[in-house]
């Protein structure tokens, strides 16, 4: 083997250890709508997102939820990604980062309301409830992109998303193997992306 060129991603290296992946050629791949390259790097970096998911939102099932949004959005604009402004890596974790301190933040303000719904005994306020008539519309969205997934990928995004279950959960309730759960969930995230017509 000529020492001086690249091996493939996932091609035994001389020690017989797989080579890990070329993350800023499968970003550049899923930018250009390859499927096969965003399960890749999903398979490949899903487990540091969700790592640094739990270390922000501090709750297993929320930093589940926290993965999928990331992923969601790492899939609509991985087009985006530039090289010379930083590594793949750093790229997917800035985006899982923002959404898991989003979450934090959205569960801290909607504890804030509620206390001070109760303290004041007033309704909320109008950006509260702007707020919510747009996440219901946005939800609306979603679901309306849910009809055009097969039933099976379908079922586990509607639990994973609106049900709020862990992969591992939604694996026990469709009777799944923990991995093929995981790919029907991230096929249906490929699958919504296209179907909402959001461009990388």
């Amino acid at each position: 083997m000529d020492p001086l060129k690249p091996v493939a991603a996932g091609t035994p290296s001389p020690g017989g250890v797989p080579a890990a992946p070329d993350l800023a050629d499968l970003l550049r791949s899923a930018g250009r709508g390859d499927e096969q390259a965003f399960a890749q790097l999903y398979d490949a970096t899903c487990s540091r997102v969700l790592g640094l998911a739990i270390r922000v939102v501090r709750d297993p099932a929320q930093a589940e939820e926290v993965l999928q949004e990331a992923f969601l959005e790492i899939w609509r604009t991985a087009g985006r990604f530039d090289p010379d402004r930083g590594s793949p890596i750093a790229w997917l974790l800035t985006i899982v980062h923002r959404k898991a301190v989003d979450r934090v933040r959205s569960a801290e303000a909607a504890t804030r309301r509620d206390q001070n719904y109760h303290h004041q005994n007033q309704p909320v306020d109008h950006d509260a409830t702007a707020e919510a008539a747009h996440a219901s519309l946005e939800a609306r969205r979603v679901r309306t992109a849910l009809g055009s997934l097969t039933p099976v990928q379908r079922e586990a995004l509607e639990l994973a998303y609106f049900g709020g279950y862990t992969h591992t959960e939604v694996a026990t309730m469709l009777d799944l193997p923990v991995g093929t759960a995981k790919t029907r969930i991230r096929d249906g995230l490929i699958r919504l992306r296209d179907t909402m017509g959001v461009g990388g």
